[in-house]
């Protein structure tokens, strides 16, 4: 297994950026210093930063429900991290705003990790939106369309009106408070938010606050997709 991947695989970082220790010297192979390319076998001793790195982690990736309240930078109080209370070091694929509520991918793979939130890759994340007033025609083509927000236009999106207040909104991208900046662009103010779906993985009836594996099917559709 190439270097790069090998510390992918264990959960230390992204192969794009285990490229960037490696040539920084501060990965060791049976102690020499390891450059791009370098292959690593089983019995080999890999050391990142001079700790010692084993790649026989189990492969992790959870479906959580989020709820209000939380959030996922794991460097803040009251995080997503702590409320699981997993076993295994994982971290979240990408974030969701403490006010909203929905599904959160964490996983302990950092290429995996990279691959889905890297927003050039224009992945799809589905969210059902209630607003203060009503949802007009207007409104939905705005949306549509894309918004003016933080110094840039939103990509085209799906938009759906579900009821009087709701619609439903499919983004292929991540801007920070998206959703909620591009209501108050329009003149209308966010009441609930909920992701729904990531890719091919959806939240379904699962409980808030609570988490599950995703299926061997999911995990097949989602690597394809990938």
């Amino acid at each position: 297994m190439r270097i790069n991947k090998y510390l992918s695989s264990a959960g230390v970082c992204s192969r794009r950026a285990a490229d960037k220790h490696i040539e920084a010297g501060e990965v060791t192979i049976n102690g020499r210093t390891a450059v791009i390319g370098d292959m690593v076998e089983d019995t080999d001793e890999v050391c990142f930063q001079g700790r010692r790195i084993e790649c026989d982690v189990p492969f992790i990736l959870l479906v959580y429900n989020k709820p209000v309240g939380l959030v996922c930078s794991v460097k803040e109080k009251d995080n997503i991290i702590d409320a699981i209370g997993y076993p295994e070091r994982i971290y979240p694929v990408g974030r969701l705003d403490k006010d909203s509520q929905g599904l959160v991918l964490l996983t302990n793979q950092g290429e995996l990790h990279n691959q889905i939130s890297h927003a050039r890759n224009c992945h799809e994340k589905e969210y059902e939106v209630t607003v203060d007033q009503t949802v007009t025609k207007e409104f939905l083509e705005s949306m549509r369309k894309g918004v003016a927000i933080l110094d840039t236009v939103t990509r085209p999106c799906k938009v759906k009106k579900t009821s009087r207040n709701g619609f439903t909104i499919v983004l292929t991208q991540g801007l920070n408070r998206q959703i909620r900046r591009m209501c108050e662009a329009l003149g209308y103010r966010v009441r609930s938010l909920k992701r729904t779906r990531v890719m091919n993985i959806k939240l379904d009836d699962l409980p808030v606050g609570q988490y599950r594996e995703v299926t061997a099917q999911e995990l097949e559709e989602l690597q394809r997709m990938l």
